[in-house]
């Protein structure tokens, strides 16, 4: 029998973790749990069907979890006819429900929900003790304390201090191979006729389904194709996932994860961030797992590197990063970009055969690789000198594994430069021969990346020297792309104008999205 005067303990939709920090100190006796499918969080941004559909089955496959190990669960689906609509809604309902004593929760992933959570004191009559996110390796002060007094951020020394925190992939303090970064080695472009190994998919099961029914039918609006769904929902599943990964595709991983080929929408990526970052797999198990592929002689160091690199390295700093540049991150605009978001990010509707074939896989997946994102979608964002919080939000919106903290830095200061250099040492601009080099999407494409100029040039080119020329004032005292400016200064000045001309006759032809793809009007 529960204590009539019990712990309420909300968890988010990201929080599916038995070991959660706001859950360790209670007991199955003596707590409410608390689930909430609202409408504020699907719509806050019109985020692609199948995310909705993820995180609600995995929700409702958690809270059957929990209910077997013990705990009460009280949840609140989208369609019951009292659900209020919002975290602190349906905290306050549950709070006349069950008259706790004291509410628990965990801190939240991202600020504008923290802002809520930080209200409930104020708001409700009982204790209210928010915890730490104990899921990551460096808490927020930690961060905090690195990056305090330096004047620059770079993830290479956060990332190593990770590798001694955690001793991943050391020994006796120095790293294993003699190098902490083997990514010049993670670089190699497609070969002919290179394909992965398919990926686990699991089959959606009936709580899955009634998802699907109730997404289809309330975000019918929102971008994004809802079936197949193959994303994992359970525990089980992601452990599924996880191991087929680790079999069959870490080996290949690492030479090339930046590779990019039509239709071979994933490649070796592990597919997993969606289950990390929902909270169904635990990221330091998964480091020691390629940890120990590397030392069974099951992966080359390179690959697990990478893989390593990618979790304790990049996930966290960007963690990091955001909570230290909260809340200014989501108003930066360091480049003066204000161009409307082109219609093509939400149809795939554009001749570039890179670009369709990344909202085509995002279209259909709720996915596209990391290098599809920052080196096709965001480049080009950043070229064509686009608004970034419509970049932004388009971000977030559309792919499965996006909450804003994560997004936002890997958007905003990574992809866009739109923070001026405190995440990035330089712009990742890059022209139309970096995605020839890296896949196969310019030997079918209308553009040719070898035409420097006129309608036949790929916009890249034209685009790359334009945002150079126009951006000479902010960039030219950077040390790693003054040499770029020493190319274009050689160049006469008929060339100079023709790639200028060509990109403005480009930029003028764009038609902008349409209001009320990203956020509802």
């Amino acid at each position: 029998m529960a204590n009539k005067n019990p712990i309420l303990v909300p968890i988010l939709g990201d929080q599916l973790t038995p070991g959660l920090a706001s859950l360790c100190d209670c007991s199955p006796e003596d707590t409410i749990i608390l689930m909430m499918e609202v409408w504020d969080e699907a719509t806050y941004v019109k985020h692609h069907k199948q995310k909705i559909a993820l995180i609600f089955s995995a929700m409702r496959h958690f809270a059957a979890e929990l209910r077997a190990a013990g705990w009460s669960v009280d949840y609140t689906k989208l369609t019951d006819t009292e659900n209020a609509g919002s975290f602190t809604g349906e905290v306050a309902r549950a709070v006349e429900r069950h008259n706790p004593r004291a509410i628990h929760v965990t801190q939240a992933s991202e600020w504008r929900v923290q802002q809520s959570i930080d209200e409930w004191a104020d708001k409700f009559p009982c204790d209210v003790t928010i915890l730490p996110d104990d899921r990551f390796i460096a808490s927020i002060p930690e961060f905090h304390d690195w990056a305090e007094g330096r004047k620059t951020l770079r993830m290479e020394n956060f990332y190593q201090e990770m590798r001694k925190k955690t001793g991943l992939l050391m020994d006796d303090g120095k790293p294993i191979g003699g190098k902490w970064n083997y990514d010049a080695e993670n670089r190699a472009p497609p070969k002919k006729g290179l394909t992965a190994p398919e990926r686990f998919k699991p089959e959606p099961d009936d709580i899955t389904r009634e998802v699907l029914d109730l997404v289809a039918d309330k975000f019918a609006d929102h971008f994004g194709d809802l079936e197949p769904f193959e994303w994992p929902v359970t525990r089980e599943e992601a452990e599924k996932a996880a191991d087929r990964f680790f079999a069959e595709r870490l080996a290949d991983f690492g030479t090339y994860q930046d590779a990019m080929i039509h239709g071979e929408d994933d490649l070796f990526h592990s597919m997993l961030s969606t289950s990390i970052n929902i909270g169904l797999l635990d990221p330091m198990d998964l480091c020691h797992r390629a940890e120990a592929a590397y030392h069974d002689g099951n992966a080359p160091l390179n690959a697990v590197e990478g893989f390593i690199r990618q979790i304790i390295g990049w996930r966290e700093y960007v963690r990091g990063f955001y909570w230290y540049h909260m809340p200014e991150l989501q108003t930066v605009n360091e480049m003066d970009a204000h161009r409307p978001l082109p219609e093509f990010y939400w149809t795939g509707e554009t001749d570039m055969r890179c670009m369709a074939d990344s909202v085509r896989s995002t279209k259909e997946n709720a996915h596209a690789h990391h290098i599809q994102r920052l080196m096709v979608l965001g480049n080009f964002a950043l070229l064509a000198g686009i608004e970034p919080s419509e970049v932004e939000d388009w971000f977030l919106a559309v792919y499965a594994d996006a909450f804003e903290w994560v997004e936002l830095p890997n958007v905003a200061a990574m992809a866009l430069y739109a923070d001026g250099g405190k995440l990035a040492s330089k712009p990742y601009a890059a022209s139309g021969n970096y995605i020839n080099k890296m896949s196969d999407y310019c030997k079918k494409c209308r553009y040719s990346p070898t035409v420097k100029s006129g309608e036949d040039a790929c916009p890249f080119g034209p685009l790359y020297w334009h945002f150079m020329d126009r951006h000479r004032d902010r960039l030219r005292a950077n040390h790693r792309i003054g040499r770029i400016y020493a190319n274009w200064d050689r160049m006469d000045a008929e060339k100079r104008q023709d790639y200028i001309d060509s990109a403005e006759n480009f930029l003028g032809n764009l038609t902008p999205a349409k209001a009320g793809w990203a956020r509802a009007e």
